[in-house]
């Protein structure tokens, strides 16, 4: 999934896929405050692995969201400064619905 082009535009039906995974959008949701989060405590308030979370955070560093930043041992990541204001809408709208309990999904 490779979203971002050459002029730093996003594909609009790429950006929908990006936040359409349940782990992405609740990492973006912690992220969308503009501040480092270190990929261990992402992935111990999402309950994923190591590799999970690595995986689901390169689609959204593909994708153009997020910034990730090597410290040590860990990587930090954060939302992306400059966003185009049309994507920090669409984002916004997003992760203002009201998450779904687990059995809302599964019974969907």
């Amino acid at each position: 999934m490779n979203i971002a082009n050459h002029d730093d535009t996003m594909n609009p039906t790429d950006l929908m896929a990006a936040l359409a995974d349940p782990t992405r959008l609740e990492a973006l949701r912690l992220l969308w405050d503009g501040e480092e989060h270190c990929v261990c405590e992402l992935m111990r308030r999402l309950g994923a692995s190591q590799s999970r979370m690595s995986r689901h955070m390169a689609a959204l560093k593909v994708a153009g969201l997020v910034t990730d930043r090597r410290d040590a041992q860990w990587v930090r990541y954060r939302r992306r400064p400059r966003l185009d204001a049309a994507v920090i809408a669409v984002v916004d709208a997003v992760l203002a619905l009201p998450v779904p309990a687990l059995d809302e999904e599964d019974a969907a």
